[in-house]
């Protein structure tokens, strides 16, 4: 085996729990999560418990396939295994590109909050957050797990702290406080808008619950991926349900939800409410957090799906190339350049090119669970029962309402006039890597399953899921 085609199994259990818990943690909880109670009113909370309550199923059914086979390509392998080429070559590029997307994105947002401490152009300051993670993520998978595990840590302690502090003030336990629910009723009512608002708000919350699936593809750079994985599923449950459903329910008690303030920093708003001190500061310094979270992991994401998409000769091959500190060195450039790329559009064309490629993959990680969701309802009836350690609920009803409730979302999308055109160029992202698939395939790239004989074969081999167990997958080509 060629060691500079190995990953290094160097992320420790601690980090992946910690990497999946804070996956689902992003700045869209902390800024977004205002405009959607202003949208859909106190009722908003339900938006973010129906929506977790999805996000929950579909990290169960990868969680499913990610302990029976742990890979580096995680879904993008199960969706080739299961509905063919085509669709993990779907599943990988349209992963990659919706993440470097995001890269650039965050990296605007971060320089945003930066601009509240420091006096300097935007695009200076998103740039030297580009340079920072990159740095980051170059130097060893464990800088990058230390990273997460601690920014992940500073956003889990805020949420706690706000819901100590906020569950205290509504129940009365504060200064000249009593007991008071009034603002879930008291300005036009629980659902002001109907309750159809509650189903449009799920739209816009179920891309600021984007990334706990991360976990699994970090998964396999662990000693023990199926314990970590295991661990880091059932973390998510309890994370989503108590972080999400009760810090929206809180921020509706607390401050009414025609508030124009929400929509700029719901949790400062609230705190402020509260009469706590330094809010403004607290609370731009744990969104900083959670802006550099996404980006460490963001490139993390894209870095591994180009490595893998160039073992199967879908990407190339230079990319496969890793350093002594066992991490895909090419593929975190090559992603981190089109993160820098994002960032001048930014700069360049904030209405024009960089909000076209928003649109283009705003619908693509819906795509993506859609396609997870099909390969584990075909994965499943392919496996026995002793393969798997963790199962899905109530398959396989469960599962097919599932994937039904991800194209009803994209239905949603369709109806609703704000989403129409970001559904519509991220269809047509599709379209282009399905094309670029069959020119693939033409050229003859694109491997379906490993080639046992390419062992045997001159040339550079690749470790796709770097494990302890011996039944693991190994990708070569």
């Amino acid at each position: 085996m060629n060691p500079a085609r190995q990953l290094h199994r160097n992320l420790k259990p601690r980090q992946l729990t910690m990497i999946a818990i804070g996956g689902v943690i992003g700045a869209g909880l902390f800024v977004g999560s205002g405009v959607v109670i202003n949208d859909a009113g106190p009722g908003a909370f339900l938006s973010y418990g129906i929506t977790g309550l999805l996000m929950i199923l579909v990290m169960r059914m990868l969680g499913e396939m990610a302990t029976s086979n742990p890979s580096t390509g995680s879904f993008a392998d199960y969706a080739r295994r299961a509905l063919g080429g085509w669709a993990g070559f779907s599943v990988g590029w349209l992963y990659w590109y919706f993440w470097v997307i995001v890269v650039g994105f965050e990296a605007v947002a971060g320089a945003k909050v930066l601009s509240y401490w420091i006096d300097a152009p935007l695009w200076v300051l998103s740039l030297g957050l580009m340079l920072l993670m990159t740095c980051t993520n170059l130097f060893s998978v464990a800088s990058f797990g230390e990273f997460e595990f601690w920014f992940a840590g500073i956003k889990v302690a805020a949420i706690i702290a706000f819901l100590v502090l906020g569950g205290a003030f509504v129940l009365g336990f504060w200064p000249e406080r009593t007991l008071d629910f009034s603002n879930l009723v008291a300005h036009e009512g629980f659902l002001p808008h109907g309750p159809e608002a509650i189903f449009s708000a799920i739209v816009v919350v179920v891309f600021s619950m984007v990334g706990a699936e991360v976990a699994t593809i970090a998964a396999a750079e662990t000693e023990d991926p199926v314990r970590s994985v295991t661990k880091a599923m059932k973390s998510v449950v309890v994370r989503i349900s108590i972080f999400y459903v009760g810090s929206l329910f809180l921020l509706a008690v607390i401050v009414p939800w025609n508030s124009t303030e929400l929509g700029a920093s719901p949790f400062v708003t609230a705190f402020t409410v509260m009469g706590i001190p330094f809010a403004d500061t607290v609370m731009n310094a744990v969104v900083l957090t959670a802006v550099l979270s996404c980006l460490n992991s963001g490139l993390y994401t894209s870095s591994r799906m180009l490595f893998v998409l160039a073992a199967r000769r879908e990407a190339p091959a230079a990319l496969t190339r890793v350093s002594r500190g066992g991490v895909p060195m090419v593929a975190i450039l090559a992603s981190s350049v089109v993160g820098f790329l994002c960032v001048i559009a930014a700069a360049i064309s904030p209405d024009g090119v960089f909000l076209f490629l928003l649109n283009s993959s705003g619908a693509i990680i819906l795509f993506v669970y859609l396609l997870i969701a099909l390969s584990q309802i075909v994965l499943r009836r392919r496996a026995k029962e002793e393969e798997l350690t963790v199962k899905m609920w109530l398959f396989p009803g469960l599962s097919i309402l599932t994937a039904a409730a991800i194209a009803a979302v994209l239905l949603q999308m369709a109806m609703t006039s704000g989403t129409q055109v970001s559904l519509a160029l991220s269809c047509l992202s599709w379209a282009v890597v399905l094309g670029i698939y069959v020119a693939v395939r033409k050229r003859g790239g694109s491997v379906d399953m490993p080639d046992p004989a390419a062992a045997e074969a001159p040339g550079p081999s690749l470790v796709m899921a770097e494990s302890a167990a011996p039944g693991d997958v190994q990708a070569k080509v």
